[in-house]
């Protein structure tokens, strides 16, 4: 067969990072493999797979094709790998924790030690994604279990409890035109810069988060960034009010009253239906503990 699954992760890859450098980064082998896969592929199918232009690269018609049923393939040696180790232990051969972005995975140093005191035959991944892109994750199987905000897509196929909920702010640096305004409306708002962490989803229809029509936005990777940038009076836009608690006392950021607030976040647990496993219950116990959603909070917030 000229297919293999390698060759579907490394086309899977390309297609979710836009780029082959991406990929070759994602999959830890250097880009010259990336290349010669896919160039070896096209040419053993006798078709063009992705169309180059620049570092970006993006499927053709008959790429998308192939990424389309080769995912399907995938989740099916995935599932039975883990099938059949499982079988034979009870643990996972390896588990995908997903955290949304705003979440830094520092906050799981002490949870990490503990596991691997348990598990020490199960190899831990960490995926931080963004808004939908946490979701899409657990949907394709990059991620066993999540830490995610706001409600999942439709169509189900996977369980979710609440762990706790997250209040906004809006905040701009003391230099900023807003800083001394007592309320401002949404039209006066759109005339402002908005820093914004970018929607990692790329199936997935992404989100926008208390963003005006029109509005200049600077998108950003995750949540620290965001902070650092509005920080620096580079742009407005909402902060976790645990994030924002400290520089707000400080004087280094002004709240800001604003027309629409931004309602507070719900943050969830969620993994796939009919998923078992020692790691996905050793996980759950973890993130159930009481006062654990609520630390993670203040240490957010630098106390």
């Amino acid at each position: 067969m000229k297919l293999s699954l390698e060759a579907l992760q490394i086309l899977d890859a390309i297609d979710r990072r836009g780029s082959f450098a991406g990929a070759a980064k994602v999959l830890y082998k250097v880009p010259s493999t990336i290349s010669y896969t896919v160039a070896k592929l096209e040419e053993d199918l006798g078709v063009q797979l992705f169309e180059r232009v620049g570092p970006k690269a993006t499927p053709t018609e008959a790429g998308r094709e192939l990424l389309k049923e080769g995912r399907h393939l995938l989740r099916a040696a995935q599932e039975l790998e883990v099938r059949v180790r499982r079988v034979a232990s009870g643990w996972e051969s390896e588990f995908a924790l997903g955290l949304d972005s705003l979440f830094p995975v520092s906050l799981l140093g002490g949870d990490i030690a503990a596991f691997y005191e348990a598990a020490d035959s199960t190899r831990l991944r960490l995926v931080s994604e963004s808004l939908s892109g946490t979701w899409e994750a657990l949907l394709d199987r990059r991620a066993d279990l999540l830490v995610a905000a706001g409600e999942g897509p439709s169509g189900g196929g996977y369980v979710v409890e609440p762990m706790g909920t997250v209040r906004f702010v809006f905040a701009v640096a003391p230099t900023h035109p807003l800083a001394g305004r007592a309320h401002v409306d949404a039209a006066e708002l759109a005339l402002h810069r908005a820093v914004a962490v970018a929607d990692s989803a790329r199936r997935l229809l992404p989100r926008t988060v208390g963003l005006q029509s029109a509005q200049d936005v600077l998108s950003v990777p995750d949540m620290q960034g965001k902070y650092a940038l509005q920080l620096a009076g580079l742009g407005c836009g909402f902060l976790p009010e645990p994030c924002a608690r400290a520089a707000i006392a400080a004087g280094t950021l002004v709240a800001v009253d604003v027309e629409e607030p931004k309602p507070d976040e719900t943050f969830y647990l969620a993994w796939r239906t009919g998923e078992q496993g020692e790691a996905l219950a050793w996980w759950l116990r973890r993130l159930r503990a009481p006062g654990l959603f609520d630390g993670w909070l203040q240490r957010l917030a630098g106390t």
